[in-house]
């Protein structure tokens, strides 16, 4: 297994000092260094300087929790289709990951700045948020894509979308819904006969922690036993 930086950094004073020395030193070195390669490694510190969501070369990400980024950095969607409610930094990350994502969103400005940046497999929607309710099941219904591997809530009427993100998930696929710890996401999605795993964490930029969660059936692709188990990232 390689060494760890902590241990890299260490490894001489754990050679030439007796335990009651170094040992002291290591744990002060942990408890100071962790967050800050923390926050370095995951790109917490860039987005929180440029108020974006970016890993730490600067590529857009989700501004979901990042445990939650993790555990889909983990799976393959290359030939998945995307649905999303709300667009930014997201739709560009899942743009280099999926088959094909369609992304709805009310603020034209925001669409607008998006629609210059985006790919060819990306198709950007713009609908009225005090329309919404009624105006995208009516675009979806005139969209060719029956159903989608993948829905995301982050954005729009998030309570109200939870219904027709539902009717529109595929029978193997996922629905993701940000800030689920808010939005009455607890009370609209009991009793559906869903999973659903909580990622709890802190996110890009912010300083307080939410929970990004996963809504799933039995055959979802993404929580299948095939997927091996990640190595942890060396700190």
């Amino acid at each position: 297994m390689a060494l760890t930086t902590l241990q890299r950094l260490f490894r001489p004073f754990k050679d030439r000092l007796p335990a009651w020395a170094w040992r002291p030193l290591r744990a002060l070195a942990t408890a100071l260094l962790t967050p800050a390669l923390f926050s370095y490694r995951s790109g917490h510190f860039a987005s929180s300087l440029r108020e974006v969501a970016v890993d730490r070369k600067l590529a857009p990400i989700p501004w979901y929790t990042y445990p939650c980024i993790e555990f889909l950095q983990h799976r393959d969607f290359s030939s998945r289709l995307v649905l999303e409610f709300g667009g930014g930094q997201s739709t560009l990350w899942w743009a280099e990951r999926a088959k094909a994502v369609v992304t709805i969103e009310e603020d034209r400005c925001w669409h607008d700045a998006l629609e210059r940046r985006v790919p060819s497999n990306v198709e950007l929607h713009h609908v009225a948020l005090e329309t919404c309710i009624a105006a995208i099941p009516a675009l979806l219904h005139g969209l060719p894509h029956a159903k989608y591997d993948v829905v995301v809530i982050d954005g729009l009427e998030r309570r109200e979308l939870i219904g027709v993100a539902l009717q529109y998930v595929a029978d193997h696929g996922i629905i993701i819904f940000d800030d689920s710890d808010g939005y009455g996401f607890f009370a609209e999605t009991s009793g559906i006969g869903l999973n659903r795993a909580d990622f709890f964490g802190m996110a890009p930029g912010v300083h307080l922690q939410h929970c990004t969660s996963i809504l799933f059936g039995p055959d979802a692709f993404a929580f299948s036993s095939r997927h091996p188990i990640p190595a942890a990232a060396a700190l």
